[in-house]
């Protein structure tokens, strides 16, 4: 038994140690590739357009024209940033759509290739429009930082490493088994994918910080909008446990990371 458990936590290891050598330019770090962007933005694109179509969209309203504004600026921003590292082909492929949904929910996503949405349930909760900008700030940024595509690369190894388990122990009996398979996926998830979702959450706070910044919005009102989010949301969980950072990780680590988006806004003038 204690050959399984070993092969386990090899197996965890390399499930989140696994990088390829692909450069983001916006975060400079290599990230997980095993899933091609040309594929991901096709199947997120026809996604995207089925959810608009069954939604209630909103257009031409006030908020909505602000979601335009923001948004475009934002775009401004990224693009900005990538002509200054030299990367101005980055986002060839990237097809920028913005929309304001009715839905109580409060919330907002943006798929791979830079497909987002806003509910109009977040919006008495961003309040202006520095507070839409941390908003959707964060949600380009994941898109900018291709995190969808980095979640289902790890997917990928966290499936082949639960067959190798599998084959590894096929000789066994079968409590061994289900002890060893069960120990992987106990392993992969608290150790490989709430730490993994939880630094891109964080990554995407960052980057989206400096892009609200570069476009012209204040980025001390991250650290408001995040006050206001928090009293929305269950803070009850363990932080380790979430997908997420606690909101007081979050507030504290934008905070610290202001003069940073300054620096990079006043490098971009």
């Amino acid at each position: 038994m204690k050959k399984f458990l070993f092969i386990v936590v090899v197996l965890v290891g390399l499930f989140f140690a696994f990088y390829t050598k692909e450069k983001n330019p916006f975060s400079g770090k290599s990230t997980m590739a095993i899933v091609s962007n040309d594929s991901l933005f096709k199947e997120s694109f026809a996604a995207y357009g089925e959810f608009i179509d069954e939604s209630n969209v909103i257009e031409n309203s006030k908020d909505a024209l602000i979601v335009q504004e923001v948004g475009t600026k934002l775009r401004g921003a990224a693009e900005k940033w990538l002509k200054a590292e030299g990367s101005e082909d980055y986002l060839a492929h990237y097809e920028w759509e913005y929309h304001l949904v009715q839905a109580d929910e409060i919330n907002a996503w943006c798929m791979p290739g830079g497909k987002i949405v806003i509910y109009t349930g977040i919006l008495p909760i961003t309040k202006n429009k520095d507070g839409l900008a941390t908003v959707m700030g964060h949600e380009l940024a994941h898109a900018l930082l291709n995190h969808g595509q980095q979640s289902q690369s790890a997917n990928i190894l966290k499936q082949l490493g639960a067959i190798g388990v599998a084959i590894l122990s096929s000789g066994e009996s079968y409590n061994t088994q289900e002890i060893a398979q069960t120990a992987y996926d106990a392993g992969s998830h608290l150790l490989g994918t709430l730490p993994f979702s939880r630094a891109n959450e964080t990554e995407a706070d960052e980057i989206g910080l400096a892009l609200m910044t570069i476009a012209g919005y204040n980025p001390e009102e991250a650290c408001a909008f995040w006050s206001r989010m928090s009293e929305q949301n269950d803070n009850t969980q363990f932080d380790f446990l979430s997908t997420h950072p606690s909101d007081e990780k979050r507030i504290n680590a934008l905070q610290a990371a202001i003069p940073k988006a300054k620096e990079i806004a006043e490098q971009m003038k």
